[in-house]
């Protein structure tokens, strides 16, 4: 089963979305993945195996930032890869997602039509596109989740960044968990509790 931690704190949130995905391990996961904004930028990493593997390129890279998404993935569309693994991206947003997207064929189709190429064999990938294009006529990111997630036919829990809001993480899940943690520095979602005990008591 996959896990998602989201973070927006007022401090460096890498270790916080990594020792999440380090409390999630027991779900099961053959990859996992980060997105951060960075100075405004959005900056990725994903790894195949274990989230030790993510954790060395994070300190190899030295990467910190106050906002952030990260999840671990146990395949339903696609091998276990590099290119599968999420967090998804669309033209300066990223997208992690838990769940099955039932009408992903018929999203794909519809956004191959309009353009979008698809690095993936993942569902994810077509909701981020579908965001992507969501926000050339919803311009609002959260708004524009809204209208995203109502055409998504399946269960799913959700966590987005984008270059364009980047002081804003949107979360979103219907029939996946997916809590909200409060803390006095930030705020914080994750699959489980666990991931958030770091952080936060109130959730």
């Amino acid at each position: 089963m996959c896990g998602i931690v989201t973070a927006i704190a007022r401090r460096n949130i890498v270790p916080v979305l990594l020792e999440g995905l380090r409390k999630l391990e027991y779900r099961g996961y053959d990859s996992a993945g980060l997105a951060v904004l960075k100075d405004g930028q959005l900056q990725r990493l994903r790894a195949v195996g274990r989230v030790a593997e993510l954790t060395a390129q994070a300190d190899a890279t030295g990467l910190g930032a106050e906002i952030g998404i990260a999840h671990t993935r146990w395949a339903t569309h696609g091998v276990p890869c590099e290119r599968n693994a999420h967090p998804h991206i669309s033209a300066g947003l990223a997208v992690v997602h838990n769940g099955i997207i039932e009408n992903f064929e018929a999203l794909r189709s519809a956004l191959q039509a309009k353009g979008y190429a698809f690095t993936s064999d993942t569902d994810t990938e077509a909701i981020a596109h579908l965001l992507h294009d969501t926000l050339k006529t919803t311009p609002d990111l959260f708004e524009a989740v809204r209208v995203t997630i109502g055409q998504l036919i399946g269960a799913y829990a959700i966590g987005v960044v984008s270059e364009a809001e980047p002081n804003r993480a949107i979360v979103a899940r219907k029939g996946s968990p997916l809590l909200l943690g409060i803390g006095e520095d930030g705020h914080y979602a994750a699959s489980d509790t666990a991931a958030l005990l770091q952080v936060t008591r109130k959730v």
